[in-house]
């Protein structure tokens, strides 16, 4: 390693010169006038509350018509009508399959109105619990019992 510059000096510990803030015109033009650098800088909270600036909501709510997620589909409402018939035929009440099933009754009653979000599991026991299809093409059929080979 060569050190060619032996003549510069380095101080240790002086501080730099900071940027003075001007607050009035004759201060701003003065330095003009000497040619020193001048930078002007629009305040972006001026007469608010500094320690509370609040989200670009324009461009927050432009994000949110871009980015609009479908709802989760329902279920079917022939499959409300299934579950429905089904349970009557049994001669059950709502509460009663929801005992069966090991579900809450707000959870059938979902089901039946057809404003629930399909889960399998839960259309597995209600097809068990009720004998009959609740989900591929042919919803309210009677399920046979196991195929034998």
């Amino acid at each position: 390693m060569s050190y060619t510059d032996w003549d510069s000096k380095t101080v240790i510990g002086h501080k730099a010169k900071a940027p003075k803030v001007t607050r009035n015109a004759s201060d701003l033009n003065a330095a003009r006038r000497t040619g020193a650098v001048v930078a002007t800088e629009k305040k972006t909270t001026a007469g608010a509350n500094k320690g509370h600036t609040g989200p670009d909501h324009q461009r927050i709510a432009k994000l949110d018509r871009e980015n609009e997620v479908a709802p989760p589909p329902k279920v079917n409402p022939t499959v409300g009508k299934a579950i429905q018939t089904a349970r009557m035929e049994k001669s059950m009440t709502q509460k009663d399959l929801a005992q069966k099933t090991n579900e809450k009754p707000s959870v059938i009653q979902d089901y039946e109105s057809g404003k629930a979000i399909p889960n399998p599991q839960i259309l597995g026991k209600l097809e068990r619990a009720l004998g009959v299809k609740l989900r591929g093409a042919d919803i309210g059929k009677k399920l046979e019992g196991p195929k034998k080979s």
